[in-house]
């Protein structure tokens, strides 16, 4: 059983923003594999559902994006799961451009509060993650109203790019084959 966390913000007003792209690529991948996701437990909103034989919980943690943990770690102890090799979490970077993937096994938050409050409640930083660029702010722009944000654009094209990558590499993943993901997704995407 793998569990894959969409980090964001619920309610309508966060939809399809800088910091809601991680519910973007659950929404795909329920898509891509007809997973209902009408289940509400683990303070989320999650579906159960097989990808490349492999089966998965899809969780959108509905705790808000700092609290994240919260949600995560319920779902995590429920079905027991190794946390270095069952837990994969996507979420935004503002420190990649749009269009741009990292994949790691392992790292620190890197600044990103809802990855802090994850690594809090599970008292490690070694778990699978997909950070999907967001882009960086403005000189001068305030942090929150950059990530609160929608994409513009010129870039919405690069993030719809993005998130189909972020499937792919999440079917790579539960397969066991991270490095094979890694291998594939964490090139530099390049605006033309």
């Amino acid at each position: 059983m793998y569990l894959i966390a969409g980090l964001g913000n619920p309610t309508k007003k966060y939809e399809h923003t800088r910091h809601n792209i991680g519910f973007d690529v659950i929404d795909r991948l329920a898509d891509q594999y007809n997973i209902s996701m009408n289940t509400k437990k683990f303070k989320g909103i999650c579906g159960t559902g097989v990808i490349e034989g492999r089966k998965v919980l899809l969780l959108k943690p509905q705790t808000f994006m700092n609290l994240s943990g919260i949600s995560v770690r319920e779902a995590a102890d429920y079905y027991k799961l190794d946390f270095t090799q069952e837990l994969i979490v996507i979420y935004d970077d503002i420190d990649l451009d749009p269009g741009n993937l990292r994949i790691r096994k392992k790292g620190s938050a890197g600044g990103h509060n809802g990855i802090k409050d994850i690594i809090a409640h599970l008292g490690t930083q070694e778990f699978l993650r997909i950070r999907v660029g967001a882009g960086a702010k403005a000189e001068g722009q305030d942090l929150v109203n950059h990530v609160l944000g929608h994409f513009s654009g010129e870039d919405r094209e690069l993030v719809a790019w993005a998130i189909e990558n972020a499937a792919g590499a999440v079917r790579l993943m539960v397969q066991g084959d991270t490095d094979a993901a890694m291998n594939q997704y964490n090139k530099k995407v390049v605006k033309e």
